[in-house]
């Protein structure tokens, strides 16, 4: 089974790995490249020096295609599309910005772009900026978000038979059977951030892994619901006190560290989604993917069947 994202990207699961920020660095992203998926590194850390060795050590973790994401709020200028296209780069994901700022660069780069988008509006609009296809966001996602935007459910359907471009749904994806509800909705692929933040290769501690796995539908809180910008985040005592205000900053560096690498849960704003509720283990990349990949199949042709008799 094909879809126009593996024909595009040329890879044989269509999976792409969500950008989190600190993250989605080499050990991770060439672990999700090896399994057959797409691997990202992130920029949307800031830390574009650190970046920039990530990248180039994804040339000697994998020889499958890999991407890298722009978060254009957090990126200065253009000099990290030389810097990305001199490392051979050929797919980028951009985020948090105009569509039309770098995607005729990235293109005359040789570069594939798609953009995230969180409505038909933003969909239109990075179309219209001539993208080769959109990661449509729905709410239910973990990290930043649109806090008025629309479920993956409403979301990805709405926009793919808007558009002619591929489509991959992201937000409330962990598995086979959510993939082959994103397929059945129009989408060409999907994106996975909370369940590849769980992952054995993911760098975050283990606490974090563990709330996720401990954690039930319920237990995320939207931050920023009238300010900006709209974060999902695992309920801790911290956030739970956050949801109350009407803007929430994000912490300083070295609480972030804290958590994320120090497994300290209540000092920083641990990203995560809705579908953390359907994470039981942390299991390995190369095991999470192949097994939503086959049960995505195995769904599809039941279906399938299901409908002929």
């Amino acid at each position: 089974m094909r879809t126009r994202v593996s024909e595009l990207l040329g890879i044989d699961i269509p999976v792409v790995q969500a950008p989190m920020g600190y993250i989605a660095r080499a050990q991770l992203a060439s672990a999700v490249s090896n399994a057959g998926a797409m691997g990202i590194i992130e920029t949307s850390s800031g830390q574009l020096d650190q970046i920039k060795s990530e990248i180039a050590k994804m040339r000697d973790l994998t020889d499958r295609p890999w991407g890298v994401n722009i978060a254009q709020l957090l990126v200065p200028d253009a000099t990290v599309i030389d810097f990305v296209a001199d490392h051979g780069v050929e797919f980028v994901t951009t985020s948090a910005g105009d569509p039309s700022r770098f995607t005729a660069t990235l293109k005359d780069a040789g570069i594939t772009v798609f953009h995230v988008v969180p409505t038909l509006r933003g969909a239109r609009k990075a179309v219209d900026a001539g993208v080769d296809g959109l990661i449509v966001e729905g709410v239910e996602g973990g990290g930043f978000k649109n806090p008025h935007g629309s479920s993956t459910m409403v979301l990805t359907p709405l926009v793919a038979a808007q558009v002619d471009v591929p489509v991959i749904a992201a937000g409330g994806i962990c598995d086979g059977v959510s993939m082959a509800a994103a397929l059945a909705l129009g989408a060409d692929g999907v994106q996975m951030g909370t369940r590849m933040l769980s992952a054995a290769e993911s760098p975050v501690h283990d606490n974090w892994k563990q709330a996720v796995v401990d954690a039930s539908e319920t237990d995320t809180v939207l931050l920023n619901r009238f300010g900006h910008p709209g974060m999902r985040a695992l309920r801790t005592s911290l956030t739970v006190e956050l949801e109350r205000r009407d803007q929430v900053q994000m912490p300083g560096l070295e609480r972030l560290m804290d958590q994320y690498f120090g497994g300290r849960m209540d000092v920083a704003v641990p990203f995560g989604g809705q579908v953390m509720g359907r994470i039981h283990e942390v299991a390995p990349v190369a095991d999470i993917l192949r097994e939503a990949w086959e049960d995505c199949r195995a769904r599809l042709r039941q279906l399938g069947r299901a409908a002929v008799e």
